[in-house]
């Protein structure tokens, strides 16, 4: 029986996060808070987490409404160096405009573009040295291109074929890299965090002086895997650079599902002791500079970084996505902190460095040189143009030495196959 002194009591009620914009709603991101840039302290790289926790809920900015880098987090970078940088992002734009279009015509399967983001990775990379150890989700694919690796090596693993260093065994775009300090890519959401500070103790423990740094979408902040790996990082004090990559958006479930609503994803780092920084993910300046500060602390051995990098996924999440099904078609035209391309040809142009005339032109030229990559990678084959692989590879590069049960799994399937009649060779 219910209880009579309870009847007074208020009702329970759930509350579930709704995204403020829907398909065909008219958007404005009045709500979203963007200090003025050049606002944010910068402490130094020896203070303690517990002295600057602020910084885990205001955003780290450098390039202001008038293209000028200002403020204590202006990373005072040579004109070379932001050149190479937005050389780098624009190649990145180039390669991901072409595999996707590529995926349409039937070539691979699967595609992800990094559309609106290209800040994060290749600002960071720009940051990092290049023997430090990358741990990427799927759309760091930046990481790769700021390290100068080969677009052809890249494309091969996109189609599977034939040159994949990967033998196929992968979902497109989910690269592997050692020699360029780029850890294999998992579809596992967050899997990268724990192995990445694991690593990072490992270096710690030898004595060495490579760090490590992750990323991860916010929506994978709901991850165990996540709050594991943060657990470690405080407590080894780990040489490890966390960032959360908060594009609004994972898949169609937006950022208020994974606690958008309640606090900022750079907040995480305060109930954890670790140093915490929300930073314009659009800003190519406060990206490295952020990435920077955190390398210093780590290789000083001050611990980890959370770095949450505040942007937009511009685009689908995937070539299996429609966005126009969940939000509202003018989110990507509003959002507030702009494209991080044009962000920073602008800085270049005011500052005398660099003009329009040179910035079309370089598109041009970056165009060419991925169509060229392209048209090299097929050479090696594209989808649906036959098995690229030999066939009796499906049992390779999972244990140095094959265990008896995959040798016998593996000569059944071949004895399968040639009574087949279609028999594959090794070749």
């Amino acid at each position: 029986m219910a209880d009579p002194t309870r009847a007074n009591l208020p009702r329970l009620s759930l509350h579930v996060p709704e995204p403020k914009f829907r398909p065909g709603d008219a958007v404005d991101f009045v709500g979203v808070e963007v200090p003025p840039a050049g606002s944010a302290p910068r402490p130094d790289t020896a203070a303690s987490p517990r002295d600057f926790t602020e910084l885990a809920y205001t955003m780290v900015r450098v390039l202001d409404e008038d293209n000028r880098a200002v403020g204590p987090w202006d990373p005072r970078l040579s004109a070379d160096t932001l050149r190479r940088i937005l050389r780098h992002m624009a190649l990145l734009r180039a390669f991901d405009e072409r595999m996707f279009r590529a995926q349409r015509q039937g070539k691979t399967s699967f595609y992800m573009k990094a559309t609106g983001e290209e800040a994060v990775s290749v600002a960071a990379a720009h940051a990092l040295d290049y023997e430090d150890m990358c741990f990427p989700s799927y759309r760091q694919q930046g990481l790769l291109i700021a390290r100068d690796w080969s677009l052809v090596d890249m494309m091969n693993q996109i189609y599977s074929n034939k040159g994949d260093r990967l033998q196929g065994k992968q979902l497109p775009i989910m690269y592997s890299a050692k020699e360029a300090g780029f850890f294999s890519i998992s579809g596992n959401l967050t899997t990268q965090y724990p192995q990445a500070v694991g690593w990072a103790m490992a270096s710690a423990a030898k004595g060495d002086t490579r760090i490590s740094a992750v990323w991860c979408g916010e929506g994978s902040t709901a991850e165990g895997d996540f709050h594991s790996a943060l657990t470690f990082a405080t407590v080894y004090r780990a040489p490890v650079i966390m960032n959360i990559v908060n594009n609004q958006w994972a898949i169609s479930s937006f950022s208020g599902f994974a606690g958008a609503e309640a606090t900022t994803f750079a907040a995480r780092a305060v109930g954890y002791g670790i140093a915490g920084l929300r930073v314009d993910g659009n800003d190519a300046l406060a990206v490295y500079a952020a990435t920077q500060w955190a390398a210093e602390r780590a290789r000083t051995n001050q611990g980890p970084t959370l770095i949450e990098h505040f942007t937009y996924r511009a685009e689908g999440h995937s070539t299996s996505d429609d966005p126009t099904q969940y939000r509202s078609a003018g989110e990507p035209t509003a959002w507030p902190l702009g494209d991080p391309i044009r962000r920073l040809k602008d800085h270049l142009i005011a500052l005398g460095e660099w003009d329009e005339e040179r910035h079309a032109a370089q598109d041009r030229e970056l165009a060419e040189q991925v169509k060229a990559a392209q048209k090299e990678a097929e050479k090696n084959g594209i989808l649906g143009h036959g098995l690229h692989q030999p066939l009796d590879t499906l049992f390779d590069g999972v244990f140095e030495e094959m265990p008896w049960h995959l040798r016998e799994q593996q000569a059944q399937m071949m004895a399968e196959e040639a009574a087949s009649g279609r028999p594959w060779d090794r070749k």
